[in-house]
């Protein structure tokens, strides 16, 4: 078993592979995962004590699937878009966005976003997408490089004596789980059907 980041990613296992093909298909795949993250972002599945999101799950996955750097370029844009005051982020509102609203209490799980987005690529580099128990133990670590920061930020915004954990971590742990099976099958899943589809 190697752990070296010498793994293929998903999105490398097709189209281009090399000059200006493989610029417009990265072109598009930042694109395409800027789009994905904005709809998944407003996407809420009713559950208890509190909707689940899928904003988290697309960028866990989207970091597997695109790999540390592309991963990187394509959250690094999509805070970009944020930036410039498109709706794009699950809490954001026609009243409520752009640098004042990431500068709020979401602020520090943005900066998970992307600390996570990293990670999962360089696990995905390691192989860690290919097995259910590798993957599981990929987005509990995307999980808390999005937590840490996060909870993180509202202690400075609010105070470290406000029951922060209350407030954002434990509220969301049952669809985190939820989360991190569906992820666990379908990462490695995926992988099956580019093995068979190429032997």
């Amino acid at each position: 078993m190697t752990t070296a980041m010498t793994n293929k990613v998903l999105i490398e296992t097709f189209g281009a592979t090399s000059g200006l093909g493989l610029l417009a298909k990265r072109v598009v795949l930042v694109i395409a995962g800027v789009m994905a993250l904005a709809i998944s972002a407003k996407i809420a599945v009713p559950m208890w004590p509190v909707p689940i999101t899928m904003g988290t799950f697309a960028v866990l996955a989207l970091g597997a699937a695109y790999g540390p750097r592309l991963g990187l370029a394509t959250i690094a844009t999509y805070m970009l878009v944020g930036v410039m005051g498109f709706d794009v982020f699950a809490g954001s509102s026609a009243e409520s966005y752009g640098l004042a609203y990431m500068m709020g209490s979401t602020g520090g799980y943005l900066v998970g976003y992307v600390l996570a987005t990293v990670a999962l690529g360089v696990l995905a580099r390691m192989g860690w997408d290919r097995s259910a128990g590798k993957m599981a133990g990929a987005m509990l670590i995307g999980n808390a490089l999005i937590y840490v920061p996060g909870l993180i930020g509202l202690g400075l915004l609010y105070g470290f004596d406000k029951p922060l954990l209350a407030w954002g971590l434990t509220p969301f742990l049952i669809g985190d789980a939820v989360k991190l099976v569906l992820a666990a099958m379908i990462l490695p899943a995926a992988w099956k059907l580019v093995g068979r589809a190429r032997g």
